[in-house]
């Protein structure tokens, strides 16, 4: 995705729920409505979020070093995780506690009680131009594939990320609006508790989905099935490999991909001239997949023949995982 795309619709998410938040607090002071000061922490929760989100993609830009000679790159996948659990706990828990705590303290609204609905309905308004944004940013980058496959397969936690918060405000603004709108006409505080009860179960469901999509992420994916076969197709178009032998991909960030792969080759006369056919395979991938950064090409002899006789050269090539290539009965003329 567009790092671009995930920073406006950061930005705009930020300055969204700064705004909201401040009003959302100022009406809970005012009316000391539970539905009011979930949100008020649902908020803040969330601009904190961003913060965090903005704070990880700007450490991830950071070169690589001896210790991390791969860079820095998933650092954008830990603060995503760490979103998640401040989600949970501030967001979430906080909700659940709130709404026990309204649910023994029963008491409707009886000051300003015009105040926490017009602040529900312009929170609505300003959330909407947030999750708008994020949708019109995340239409660049998602292609076909419908929403759940996006935030599923998105390597670029951002987006997602900011969906699922911007989906999960506007909800809980519209359950908070029936809390207070229900305890307004009934006098009866409990259903105050009970929509800020909703709103915990929402905030604790999204953190629980961006927990578990985001642990994937954090433990190595692969590349998806079209840049795999987008890969082998560029090493196999020309004369310099037989085929592939097997290979495995992962991510070491949203836009950088490492590439490792077995390939048999012809023999050659010299070393130079094997070296600038492997260079040339790798300049082909880097062609076909451009976020394919980092490439290790191992040469190998394929000797079909053994193999069919299921003779001493004759050996398995490793079976591929997160992304992986073509798995074939290899024989070589050496192990590995």
């Amino acid at each position: 995705m567009s790092a671009n795309g995930g920073t406006k619709a950061i930005v705009a998410a930020l300055l969204a729920n700064i705004g909201i938040a401040v009003t959302k607090f100022i009406a809970w002071i005012l009316t000391g409505s539970s539905s009011m000061l979930a949100e008020s922490i649902h908020s803040v929760a969330d601009s904190g979020n961003q913060g965090l989100l903005l704070l990880g993609g700007k450490r991830a830009k950071r070169a690589a070093t001896a210790q991390h000679p791969f860079g820095y790159g998933r650092e954008r996948y830990v603060y995503a995780f760490i979103v998640s659990i401040v989600l949970f706990s501030v967001g979430g828990l906080f909700a659940l506690y709130e709404a026990y705590h309204k649910w023994s303290h029963k008491e409707g609204i009886t000051d300003w009680q015009w105040v926490p609905v017009t602040v529900l309905v312009v929170a609505i308004v300003m959330e909407s131009f947030s999750f708008w944004t994020a949708i019109k940013e995340s239409n660049h980058v998602r292609g076909k594939a419908s929403w759940v496959q996006f935030v599923r397969r998105a390597k670029a936690p951002e987006l997602p990320v900011v969906l699922l918060e911007d989906l999960g405000a506007l909800v809980g603004l519209v359950l908070a609006l029936f809390g207070v709108g229900m305890t307004l006409i009934t006098g009866n505080g409990r259903w105050d508790a009970a929509g800020t009860a909703m709103i915990g179960i929402l905030l604790v469901t999204i953190a629980i989905v961006l927990a578990i999509e985001t642990k994937s992420l954090l433990l190595g994916e692969g590349a998806e099935p079209q840049d795999v076969a987008a890969i082998e197709r560029a090493i196999n178009e020309g004369s310099e490999v037989e085929r592939v032998i097997h290979m495995k991909t992962l991510y070491l960030g949203p836009e950088e991909l490492l590439v490792a792969a077995k390939i048999a080759v012809e023999p050659c006369e010299t070393a130079e001239e094997l070296a600038r056919n492997i260079n040339t395979v790798e300049a082909r991938i880097r062609t076909a997949i451009p976020i394919a950064r980092v490439i290790y090409l191992e040469p190998d002899i394929y000797q079909a023949q053994a193999a069919a006789r299921g003779g001493s050269a004759a050996a398995s090539a490793t079976p591929s995982t997160g992304g992986a290539g073509t798995t074939d009965e290899a024989a070589r003329t050496h192990g590995g």
